[in-house]
Order: C-alpha cells, then sequence, then structure tokens
C-alpha cells in the first residue's frame, strides 16, 4: 500500500463517502470517485487495490476518525455511557449509509471478505482509553475485552436502531451502560486467572 500525501488521501476517503451516501456502493465507481476527488485513478490504484479496499478504509478507518471519543466522565460507569452516547451520536449520523452497506455486505462477497479481513485493525483507542482510565482508579476493568466490548456496545446501539426503534435517548444510554456493559466488564475483571 503506498503512502499518501495526506490531504489527497482525505479528498479520496471523503469522496468515498459522499458518493456512497448519494448512490451506494454497487452505483459507486473508482471513476466517480476519482473525478469528485479531483485525483487520477491512478494515484486510487496505487493507494488501494480496489473499490472494495477503499470502501473498507473508509469504514474502518474514517468512521473512527470523525467519531466522537469517549470523555473521561471520573469513573468507568460514566465513561461507558459516553462510550454508548457517542455511538448513538454515529449511528444517527451514518444511519442511511451503514443500512445501505449492509445489505450490499450480504449480496457481494467481495467486499464482505475485504472488511473481514480488515476489521481486526480498527482504531478501538477510545474504549482502550476508558479501559485503562478505569484500572487506573482502580475500577473492575482489568482484563476486560476491548474489542468485544466495542462490539457489544455497537451491538446494542445498532439493534436498538433497527429492530427496536427510537428513542435513543439518555434512558437508553444510561440502561445499556448500567444493565449491559458495566456488569459484562465487572465479569471479566471477576474471571479467575488462566494457569499456563
Amino acid at each position: 500500500m503506498a503512502p499518501l500525501d495526506p490531504v489527497r488521501e482525505r479528498a479520496i476517503l471523503d469522496a468515498t463517502l459522499e458518493l456512497l451516501s448519494e448512490m451506494g456502493y454497487d452505483r459507486m465507481s473508482v471513476d466517480q470517485i476519482a473525478k469528485r476527488a479531483r485525483a487520477s485513478k491512478a494515484t486510487i490504484y496505487r493507494r488501494w487495490a480496489g473499490k472494495p479496499e477503499l470502501v473498507v478504509d473508509v469504514i474502518c478507518n474514517r468512521f473512527d476518525m470523525d467519531a466522537p471519543r469517549p470523555r473521561d466522565t471520573g469513573s468507568l460507569r460514566g465513561d461507558l455511557a459516553e462510550l454508548v452516547r457517542c455511538l448513538r451520536e454515529t449511528a444517527e449520523r451514518k444511519h442511511t449509509l451503514i443500512m445501505g452497506l449492509s445489505s450490499t455486505l450480504v449480496s457481494n462477497q467481495e467486499l464482505a471478505r475485504a472488511l473481514r479481513a480488515h476489521l481486526p485493525s480498527r482504531d478501538l483507542s477510545g474504549v482502550e482509553a476508558l479501559l485503562v482510565r478505569g484500572e487506573n482508579r482502580g475500577e473492575p476493568a482489568r482484563r476486560a475485552d476491548t474489542a468485544r466490548l466495542a462490539a457489544v456496545a455497537e451491538a446494542l446501539v445498532w439493534h436498538r436502531l433497527i429492530f427496536v426503534g427510537p428513542p435513543l435517548d439518555d434512558a437508553f444510554v444510561v440502561e445499556a451502560a448500567d444493565d449491559v456493559l458495566f456488569p459484562l466488564v465487572r465479569a471479566w475483571a471477576e474471571r479467575p486467572v488462566e494457569q499456563s
């Protein structure tokens, strides 16, 4: 993967995200992305193998780049609620785009494979930071699984948004943190350490 000038890379990622939102994955082409970003197709192909890899980069990195980070509230429970608030905000802003991509992932195995291959590289630093803060405060955050915690929190938000329906209000945020995430982190912390 050849490095690109950060300004040029951002323009290409922005153009991809805009076109995904406007027309969806199947109707969008690398030609259209290049034109929107005022870049050549050769520039795009020097950095990404094709459209699936470019879209995966947008999903795995651009969403994380634009997503708000959970702030330090002074408690692990508060930080977990803040995590759900941040995910709610992202879900509300990107709802149409992600719903469109979800159906595409079912029908387009090339895109689904590319996404699965890159998901482990997602930036989970906001979740990692809140767990480190909790541990530093002496709260039960040790041995929590960062990736699984992020996945559970995301699943709660998306399940509510797609299947249960709004509101994604403060009562939902508190319920998700108090009834699911905090007990989960506590259960991980209380697991006996396996002897090797």
